[in-house]
C-alpha cells in the first residue's frame, strides 16, 4: 500500500537540511532501488522552484510500504529527524486516483 509522509520544518531548516541533505537522499535512493518510491520532495517556503535562502517548510514523500507500522518506522529513522529539521511528520495510508 502507499503511505503519504508529510513533514513540516522547524523554522529556519535550511542549514540543517544541507548538512543532512546526503544521507536523507541515499534512503530515497534506496526506495526509488526498490521501486517503492512514487515521489518526494521538499515544499518551498516561498512561490519559487529556487527559493534561495528562504529555505524550505516542510517535505512529502509517497513510498510504497507492507503497512503502516512498516512506513512510520521508516519516516522515524529519517536523518532529517535525527538533524532536527523536522517539527512534526505525519505518516498515513494514501490511495492514488490520477494519473
Amino acid at each position: 500500500m502507499l503511505y503519504a509522509i508529510i513533514s513540516q520544518d522547524v523554522e529556519n531548516s535550511l542549514a540543517l537540511r544541507m548538512q543532512a541533505r546526503p544521507a536523507h537522499v541515499e534512503r530515497l535512493q534506496s526506495l526509488k532501488r526498490q521501486g517503492k518510491l512514487i515521489l518526494a520532495g521538499p515544499h518551498p517556503s516561498i512561490d519559487n522552484d529556487e527559493p534561495g535562502e528562504a529555505g524550505f517548510s516542510g517535505s512529502l514523500i509517497v513510498a510504497e510500504f507492507d503497512n503502516l507500522q512498516q512506513a512510520q518506522s521508516w519516516a522515524d529513522a529519517d536523518p532529517y529527524i535525527e538533524a532536527g529539521v523536522y517539527q512534526s511528520v505525519t505518516v498515513k495510508p494514501f490511495k492514488k486516483v490520477l494519473p
